[in-house]
């Protein structure tokens, strides 16, 4: 019986990820980190459900011994994550000087340091104001635990956010909203669940706004079949900026909105 116990825990012990030959969007690479641009779908590193096919083993194939051990065998080399549905810049260490840099200054985001992450969002109505700022902590769902949630007692989070533009919907009045967000803290899901707790739900996102879907009923018809076609909450990362981990150098990147989100912002704009 003691065997058989010992076998199950064998099982269940999560391996060490290989490297698989998954094609990425590299945005820069130097012998100390590498940006890519992250589609959808692809999930940033080994976890229950999806042991194959995320970033880290393709990272691995791509980059094979150099990356950063600090963030251990699961996680080699990532100091910060987007959403499996979330796409755009992310930075990853390729060794521990870098790892060690990096992880620094996410920690920090920009408040002594240079570091910014801004995000392109496409949310449910609009604002009543041009700008503004999301305080409220964030911590796991008290009942679904796949969620987070604001939460007293949870960890400080700080999301700003700009109107970069409006929609109207079928009967002329605004419908929905594309901000620029930009991110004090990197808390999970923060922010969808901070546009979220302000009545700004992303667009597309069934965990975090499902009581919006029949806010669709006011879009044109050509904005419901690109929303439709979407199937991921309208988030994309579209800015970082940090200082390279050896030179000190300032590095900025920008990357345009991938052909979904494109296709929704043409149709929301074309919804009268």
């Amino acid at each position: 019986m003691e065997s058989s116990g010992s076998a199950q825990r064998l099982e269940v012990a999560p391996a060490e990820p290989k490297g698989e030959e998954i094609a990425l969007d590299i945005v820069f690479e130097d012998d100390d980190i590498i940006v890519i641009n992250k589609p959808k779908g692809l999930v940033v590193h080994p976890a229950a459900g999806h042991e194959t096919g995320t970033l880290v083993n393709a990272l691995i194939a791509h980059c094979g011994a150099s990356l950063s051990g600090i963030g251990g065998v699961r996680r080699p080399g990532i100091v910060h994550r987007l959403d499996k549905d979330t796409t755009g810049l992310m930075v990853v260490a390729k060794n521990d000087l870098a790892h060690a840099s990096l992880s620094a200054q996410f920690a920090d985001h920009g408040r002594t340091g240079a570091m910014r992450r801004g995000y392109m969002a496409f949310a449910w109505e609009v604002p009543n104001r041009h700008r503004g700022t999301v305080d409220a902590p964030i911590d796991r769902h008290p009942h679904a635990r796949e969620k987070m949630a604001v939460r007293q007692g949870g960890r400080e989070a700080v999301t700003h956010w700009e109107i970069l533009d409006s929609f109207a919907g079928r009967d002329g009045k605004p419908v929905a909203a594309l901000l620029a967000c930009e991110l004090e803290t990197g808390r999970t899901h923060q922010i969808r669940v901070h546009l979220a707790h302000i009545g700004h739900p992303l667009m597309g996102d069934a965990v975090y706004g499902p009581h919006f879907k029949t806010k669709a009923n006011q879009l044109g018809p050509e904005a419901q079949a690109a929303l439709a076609a979407l199937g991921r909450q309208a988030l994309h990362a579209y800015l970082l900026v940090l200082e390279h981990p050896r030179t000190g150098e300032l590095l900025h990147w920008e990357a345009a909105l991938p052909e979904d989100l494109l296709l929704l912002e043409r149709a929301l704009k074309a919804a009268l």
